[in-house]
């Protein structure tokens, strides 16, 4: 099958749910990925955060070959105990921020999402939860409820009651906004698709200062930048935050469908059987590659190599506005989660085609933004080639 019948085949049977770049990707290696006729792009996106540790991995081929063979799903699921889900149990343990003692899996980030708002209301008695303007949390109908961008939202009325909005980044405005009807506020320590908003250095602590006075739970969402994709294993211990659930998906286990959610025993003994479920909680699959992916993780240093590179990019990044002013008009992020921002949607939307004509991929983000997130073992030769790709795409457009 060639790319036209794929196209062809998809466009057919898929619902009209993305408006699809025309290629049809056959296979990937690292940061590389090869198209149907063989030609060669670069990804600068990690099929969107996802592939931390980059394509076809060998730690994760491994993984799959040898847990494949041996079980995929327990039967009883969840009822039944998993060698492969207490191995990555034990190893999480070891690495999750403090207090976070007790794990549950998930299929996704916004299945995690949605759990820990339910077991939120559960554990504290309380309907309501604050969330943040601009914030993304999944597609659930509780999770769109509880995103803070009207384009995600508002079109999928009525929406699921109970949540407040509030200004990302001001923990005074949550203060203003907290009572005794307040179950969680949920929040992600940098706003990804919502444009790579990074808050102040104490807000996330601030947050579970404020959750603490006011009896409400703390749930920090770090699908996206949970290990190490900001730098730290995870950006709300390194922000000192005291967190009671947090959430977890996309580079867990790099590129295969899983999530989570950590919980302290404070919230864990208000809770009991039947509170939650799923057919998938940890099936020994996902759970085999997730270790494997984690533990790479730790064994390249990815905290220090991703704040580097990160660094450095960034540097980069924000000397575009005065080589392009008035087209770049700055750039912001942490470790390898950075955009690079334009003028106008119009001007962003041109470089993001010249980059792919180029053969690289990066990611347009909320109109203006162009949003390169790569696999977190990018070399940094490869960075290097991918951005410079990106700067001569600006040029081209600048120079019509």
């Amino acid at each position: 099958m060639g790319t036209p019948e794929t196209i062809a085949v998809e466009n057919a049977h898929m619902p009209p749910f993305f408006a699809k770049t025309q290629i049809s990707i056959a296979r990937g290696e690292g940061v590389w990925v090869w198209d149907e006729e063989g030609r060669r792009y670069l990804d600068l996106t990690a099929g969107w955060g996802v592939t931390s540790i980059g394509h076809a991995h060998p730690v994760i081929v491994r993984a799959l070959a040898e847990q494949g063979a041996r079980i995929l799903q327990n039967p009883d699921s969840g009822l039944t105990y998993s060698p492969a889900r207490a191995s990555l149990l034990e190893l999480l343990a070891g690495i999750l921020p403090a207090g976070l003692t007790r794990v549950f899996f998930t299929t996704s980030g916004a299945e995690a999402n949605d759990a820990a708002v339910k077991l939120a209301r559960k554990a504290t008695g309380r309907t309501d939860v604050i969330a943040t303007d601009g914030s993304f949390h999944g597609r659930t109908i509780s999770m769109v409820s509880a995103t803070g961008q009207a384009k995600h939202r508002d079109k999928f009325r009525p929406l699921m009651p109970g949540y407040r909005f509030v200004p990302y980044g001001h923990a005074e405005a949550v203060e203003a906004t907290m009572d005794g009807e307040v179950a969680a506020v949920i929040v992600e320590p940098v706003q990804g698709e919502g444009g790579v908003r990074v808050p102040p250095p104490d807000y996330l602590r601030e947050l579970s200062h404020l959750c603490r006075a006011s009896g409400a739970l703390l749930i920090v969402d770090e699908v996206q930048t949970g290990f190490c994709r900001t730098g730290p294993l995870f950006a709300s211990a390194a922000a000192g935050a005291a967190v009671d659930l947090l959430t977890m998906a996309k580079g867990i286990a790099g590129g295969f469908p899983l999530g989570a959610f950590a919980m302290t025993d404070a919230v864990a003994d208000r809770l009991e059987a039947g509170d939650h479920g799923g057919t998938y909680c940890g099936n020994p699959l996902g759970c085999a590659v997730a270790e494997a992916v984690i533990r790479q993780l730790i064994a390249i240093d990815a905290p220090a190599r991703v704040a580097e590179l990160g660094g450095e990019a960034l540097a980069r990044m924000l000397s575009w506005s005065e080589r392009f002013p008035g087209v770049v008009t700055g750039a912001r992020g942490a470790g390898l989660l950075l955009l690079v921002e334009f003028v106008d949607e119009q001007t962003a939307a041109a470089v993001a085609a010249e980059c792919l004509r180029r053969g690289v991929f990066v990611r347009q983000t909320q109109g203006t933004g162009i949003r390169v997130f790569p696999a977190l073992t990018i070399s940094g030769e490869e960075l290097d080639e991918g951005l410079g790709v990106l700067e001569e795409s600006i040029v081209a457009v600048v120079t019509g």
